[in-house]
């Protein structure tokens, strides 16, 4: 059993603010930290931290960043096949409210270097139970990797894209934001392309969509200090629990925990919590 993560890195640049500004507005920032972040290197730390094999593929920059990012991933227990590119690695700024909401602009770097996978980035993929993907990379690239897995293909289909049947066809399951999904035509006619999809709705849980019943997750009531990397976590955790061979609502009620637990956290992946925080914290609520 193993999950593999085709995705970016990012390093972020977090700065706490009281409130995210408006346009034309500046703020004076409370607080300022670097963490290790972007979509591809949250979820495959979530995952292996949930105890999963977890092998993730990326592109980082020959500099500190990059270095930075995966001595984070090694320290987690993902194991790498990560290209060394001649851009930066890519970086994410971030705002954080006293609220726990954010906003965030990311500059790709290196990620939009991951293309045309190689011959052993697509022996991993076949060879992976589940392949988790995400869209901060180019978007030729996660069709490749759907095309080419032979196990069960999960996609986050975020930051928010529209997207072709093509890919959507190679999809065993999707998860999106009520948002997303909504951009996406919505869960009814989703369902007509992939056979199950989780639409997560933030503090208020999730709802479990296949083509045969609808099931709702409760979410977990918590004291947000920072919601960035919630969704990642709940992505890494999700495929965790899947490739346990769990059902697909109870591994989302897993994922949802995991979740709760890192937004009473600050930064992405710092905040990630392990398998035995994650049992603890899912057994008492």
């Amino acid at each position: 059993m193993s999950v593999l993560i085709v995705g970016s890195g990012n390093v972020d640049l977090v700065s706490q603010v009281e409130r995210i500004p408006a346009p034309g507005e500046t703020v004076l920032s409370t607080g300022f930290a670097t963490h290790a972040g972007g979509k591809g290197n949250n979820q495959a730390t979530a995952a292996a931290r949930a105890s999963a094999h977890t092998t993730f593929i990326g592109a980082f920059g020959d500099d500190d960043n990059g270095a930075r990012l995966l001595a984070s991933l090694a320290d987690s227990g993902v194991h790498t096949l990560v290209r060394t590119s001649t851009e930066p690695t890519g970086i994410a700024m971030i705002t954080v409210a006293g609220t726990g909401e954010n906003a965030i602009v990311v500059n790709a770097g290196a990620n939009a270097t991951l293309t045309r996978l190689t011959e052993d980035e697509l022996r991993a993929i076949a060879d992976a139970t589940i392949v988790l993907l995400q869209l901060e990379i180019p978007l030729a690239t996660v069709v490749e990797a759907a095309r080419g897995a032979t196990g069960t293909v999960v996609l986050n289909a975020a930051p928010a894209r529209p997207l072709s049947r093509d890919l959507l066809a190679a999809v065993d399951l999707l998860v999106v934001n009520e948002h997303e999904a909504e951009l996406l035509g919505g869960a009814d006619e989703l369902l007509t392309v992939v056979p199950r999809l989780v639409v997560t709705l933030g503090a208020a849980g999730a709802v479990v969509h296949t083509r045969e019943a609808t099931t709702a997750v409760a979410g977990i009531h918590v004291e947000a200090v920072d919601t960035t990397g919630a969704g990642d976590t709940f992505c890494g955790a999700l495929v965790a629990r899947l490739d346990e061979g769990a059902a697909l609502p109870e591994a989302v009620r897993f994922a949802t925990a995991a979740a709760a637990l890192s937004v009473t956290r600050a930064g992405a992946v710092p905040a990630i919590p392990t398998r035995e925080e994650i049992d603890d914290f899912h057994a008492t609520h």
